[in-house]
């Protein structure tokens, strides 16, 4: 699949790694919607930037914690970018719940933005690709195939978005491919220390920590990889093989 003019809702993309990503599409002369919810400037930034480099871009707002927005999104983006070519669901949230802790209420947030939002939205954007076509990549995690007992709503939800990966590559095909990449370390929490990040990057086989620009590259790969569907690809340095 190449990008060049076609049209790719990034979500999140004001920030971390959808903002690497939504730049990562533009550099391949995709035009890039540009989602945000409560980081407006940094998505206009965004765009700016775009635009800067002689790329098409436009922000888009929508609380994708709101059942009914990842349609509503889909049809603005449509309507206001005439199509809608590929997907990168993206925008997600990382709570420590430590057990013991979680409420109905964190639960049901955590829920609805990182594993009921990337199901709607891909189903209104395959209906949008229709028979031309499309493809959607789904930013899952390495909490996905891992214990984490701080964060195991944010692992249930993960391992929500590898298997809904799994199952939308086979309703949707063969017209629409659904991809998947899960990260490790890649951009920590700003509340965790520089210890934490010394102690992870000497922790993990290849002795670093990731970039976004690890995340891009593995994006990048699955729009272009016309005979994959159905993968979550691991983007992790190796964590997940050092036991």
């Amino acid at each position: 699949m190449h990008l060049d003019g076609r049209v790719a809702l990034v979500t999140g993309a004001g920030r971390r790694i959808g903002r690497a990503i939504a730049l990562g599409l533009s550099g391949q002369r995709a035009h890039v919607a540009v989602h945000y919810n409560e980081s407006a400037a940094e998505a206009s930034a965004v765009v700016e930037e775009i635009r800067g480099a002689g790329g098409i871009a436009q922000a888009f707002s929508a609380d994708l914690g709101d059942a009914a927005a990842p349609a509503q999104l889909i049809s603005d983006v449509v309507a206001a970018l005439g199509r809608i070519d590929v997907l990168i669901n993206s925008a997600a949230v990382m709570l420590r719940t430590p057990i013991g802790t979680v409420t109905a209420q964190q639960w049901d947030a955590i829920m609805a933005l990182n594993l009921r939002a990337p199901f709607l939205l891909a189903q209104a954007a395959a209906a949008a690709m229709g028979t031309r076509g499309g493809a959607i990549v789904n930013i899952a995690d390495l909490a996905a195939f891992e214990a984490w007992s701080d964060y195991i709503p944010h692992g249930i939800s993960k391992a929500g978005v590898v298997q809904m990966t799994r199952a939308l590559a086979h309703a949707l095909a063969p017209a629409v491919r659904i991809t998947g990449v899960a990260p490790g370390s890649i951009l920590l929490p700003s509340q965790w220390s520089s210890e934490v990040g010394e102690r992870l990057a000497a922790t993990t086989p290849l002795k670093r920590l990731g970039t976004p620009d690890d995340v891009v590259g593995a994006v990048l790969y699955l729009l272009a990889a016309d005979y994959v569907t159905g993968e979550t690809l691991i983007v992790d340095g190796g964590r997940h093989v050092r036991r």
